[in-house]
């Protein structure tokens, strides 16, 4: 264990204050994610800025009647939450589609929306890879990769984002309150997590000294219609392969509205409003979920073990559009169904 200093912050001002004097610290709320890094040598911070005694574990109703969820409210609590499952039933499956209870015990929102890709080489300091040791290579790209991105990857990186939680917000549209030495502000989630591009080091668009505070859910009309599909390689505790959240108004079988998000194959949640608009005013019809999930994997690319995704992603999107547009909403998760 390589030292390191350690300080707990009781309010946000003296948090961003702490971690904007040393680049080299790092924030620690459920601790899931960092602690594993710091285990397996990844990461090696300076200084870490226990966050657990901010003000940040409520959930508040917003004047517009959605939500604002504090960034260490845990994944437990907000999958369980009577208002999210009430009225955000999407975001309850996909959160309890996620790692294990145990784990949802500790997991924070916050932490959930920064954890970082599972990809093996990142978590082998024995294996070159850039966004590990930025300029060093990638060693997926030519090694074994059934777990990679299909959509969005680069020269530099092929990892994929882990979270299930992620996928879901980004169907529903979710904004990430920020704050840091420059003030206050939010951020889409479309527009949170980034692509790996040339800088694939870089998860998020955080700048530095800046915390995650809230996440921010608008009023939304798929209480009816909705579905959380996560395809992996055993039925609990797994990460997905592909994950589907599909959300649907509908309106004499036709489809006014229609949110798709995809976990599992490309650097952040994976979604395309123009294809979505495409398909308003469309028969809810298999035919046409074959068409819309063609249109979301256009320019899809595999790396030689992980080919199999883009079918699978095809036919995912097919089954969790129907399963969405003919039943009330669907759970994947590894605890119980949510009824309503």
């Amino acid at each position: 264990m390589k030292p390191f200093s350690y300080t707990r912050p009781e309010s946000v001002e003296n948090a961003i204050r702490a971690l904007s004097a040393n680049p080299r610290a790092f924030v620690l709320a459920g601790g899931t994610n960092l602690v594993d890094l710091m285990k397996y040598d990844v990461v090696h911070p300076e200084a870490i800025i226990d966050i657990n005694r901010l003000p940040l574990k409520d959930i508040e109703e917003l004047p517009d009647g959605g939500l604002r969820i504090g960034a260490l409210v845990s994944n437990s609590a907000l999958a369980h939450d009577r208002r999210v499952m009430n009225r955000y039933p999407l975001l309850t499956s996909a959160i309890l589609a996620g790692a294990s209870p145990q784990l949802r015990n500790a997991a924070t929102t916050g932490g959930n929306l920064l954890q970082r890709t599972r990809c093996y080489y990142f978590y082998d300091p024995a294996t070159p890879c850039n966004k590990r040791r930025p300029g060093s290579g990638c060693s997926a790209r030519g090694g074994f990769n059934r777990n990679h991105a299909i959509l969005g990857a680069s020269e530099s990186c092929i990892a994929v984002h882990p979270s299930d939680m992620c996928v879901g917000l980004a169907a529903l549209g979710a904004t990430v309150e920020v704050i840091g030495p420059k003030g206050q502000r939010c951020i889409a989630l479309a527009d949170f997590h980034r692509l790996p591009g040339q800088e694939p080091d870089r998860d998020n668009s955080l700048e530095p000294g800046e915390i995650v505070v809230a996440i921010r859910l608008e009023p939304n009309h798929f209480v009816a219609h909705n579905s959380y599909l996560k395809l992996r390689d055993r039925l609990s505790y797994a990460f997905a392969l592909v994950s589907v959240a599909a959300a649907i108004d509908l309106s004499d079988g036709r489809i006014v509205d229609v949110r798709l998000a995809l976990g599992g194959v490309a650097h952040k949640p994976w979604r395309d409003p123009l294809v979505e608009a495409e398909f308003a005013g469309e028969m809810a019809e298999d035919a046409t979920f074959r068409r819309l999930a063609d249109r979301l994997l256009t320019g899809a690319k595999g790396y030689g073990d992980n080919d199999f995704k883009i079918v699978l992603a095809k036919r995912a999107i097919a089954r969790a559009l129907t399963e969405a547009a003919t039943r009330p909403s669907q759970s994947q998760g590894n605890g119980p169904r949510q009824t309503r």
